[in-house]
């Protein structure tokens, strides 16, 4: 329980606060691709340029996860998230107010720098507060924040940069950033660091096989969503050949399913963690090699753009298993789970655009996805061998 004054909280409400965090992260993560039309227009450049904005935020993630992991080692985990998340307002302040390209790109990558180790965390915070076979659960509605903002802010954001500008989109998940600095400062406990905590206890971390394997099924299997994710609208358009209002609604759909997947995923985790994770791998793999199947119909390619969705509680399941097998250095395990996903991030819209560009046609991001989250479930193969294995050596007889 957390405590205000002398009033016990249930732990809902330090997640609550916690899940404010992703929301804000999650606004300005996906809602900047969206708004790239318009803030290259107000800085005067084009759209491919503006494209090296994103991908600054994206670096700015898989550096600062497992350097400020292991630089707030010794810090009080509530004063940690305080900080980082007043990086984050302070750089997305500070992007709303960009004169021009080359300072909207040290911006954004400042913006990124906190991003990952506020969900590593959040996520010891919140699995702390829950019993062991619950901590999974505990997860899931913490990053609900997360995949909220695929369904409201990003929309929101969007339309704020539409209606009076580009600069108040990002003046506004700032603000976002200075309320989720508020609640957990009120919500969540005080404890100090660990006696034994330290930076190189933090780097222990990578000593462990299964770390890599598991941030390998994250880097690889996730990257999947993102080849399909990124190229929808085009697929929508050029393939599906819907009007452009849709577009936004089977985007939302995709949130609707991240969602959805996030609440009830992690119930089974809690039950059979790795069974779970590769049920989801094959899942994605079965529905990101259906979407050019279905791109002709809007109706069924809606479905199946839900179920992908559904698939992203992958990162859940991987946070939960990350926190498991990296012993006493959890806190950079569970940041690079961050550093992971913005790689598959980066690794799915690569690969789906060199199959476009070689002549496959837009919904060929759908088989390089699928071939992607198999690649991830022979890395998840790997991994419970290696368990299996260390288990006959520690059985008597």
């Amino acid at each position: 329980m957390s405590n205000i004054g002398n009033k016990k909280l249930h732990p809902g409400w330090v997640i609550f606060a916690l899940a404010m965090g992703g929301f804000a992260i999650g606004t300005t993560e996906f809602a900047t691709m969206s708004l790239l039309p318009f803030f290259s227009r107000g800085l005067g450049i084009d759209a491919p340029t503006a494209g090296h904005v994103i991908s600054a935020y994206a670096l700015g993630v898989v550096i600062g996860a497992p350097v400020f992991a292991v630089l707030g080692a010794r810090l009080p985990r509530r004063t940690l998230l305080i900080s980082l998340m007043g990086i984050f307002a302070l750089g997305n302040g500070l992007s709303a107010v960009a004169p021009n390209y080359h300072w909207m790109l040290v911006f954004r990558f400042l913006s990124g720098l906190p991003h990952g180790a506020y969900f590593g965390v959040a996520a010891l915070v919140a699995t702390s507060l829950v019993p062991e076979n619950r901590r999974t659960t505990a997860l899931g509605r913490m990053f609900l924040g997360l995949t909220l903002a695929t369904i409201v802010g990003v929309p929101m954001a969007n339309w704020l940069g539409q209606a009076i500008g580009w600069r108040w989109s990002f003046g506004l998940v700032a603000l976002m950033g200075v309320v989720t600095m508020t609640f957990v400062w009120r919500l969540a406990p005080y404890e100090p660091a660990h006696p034994e905590s330290s930076p190189l206890r933090e780097l222990g971390a990578l000593r462990h096989t299964q770390v890599w394997l598991t941030l390998g099924i994250s880097a690889i299997g996730f990257g999947g969503m993102f080849a399909v994710y990124t190229y929808l609208a085009d697929v929508l358009g050029e393939v599906t050949g819907v009007s452009a209002h849709v577009v936004p609604i089977v985007l939302s759909i995709f949130g609707v399913g991240l969602t959805i997947g996030n609440l009830l995923v992690p119930i089974l985790a809690d039950r059979a963690l790795m069974r779970t994770a590769g049920g989801i791998l094959v899942w994605s793999a079965l529905a990101l090699a259906i979407f050019p199947l279905v791109a002709g119909n809007v109706w069924l390619l809606t479905l199946d753009v839900f179920l992908i969705g559904l698939g992203g509680a992958l990162g859940t399941v991987l946070q939960t298993r990350l926190m498991d097998v990296a012993e006493d250095a959890q806190g950079l395990a569970a940041a690079l789970n961050h550093s992971a996903f913005n790689t598959a991030n980066a690794l799915g819209p690569f690969l789906g655009g060199l199959a476009i560009a070689a002549g496959y046609g837009w919904t060929s991001p759908g088989w390089v996805g699928s071939l992607l989250a198999l690649c991830g479930l022979a890395l998840w193969f790997a991994s419970v061998t290696l368990d299996r294995s260390r288990l006959r050596k520690l059985s008597p007889g």
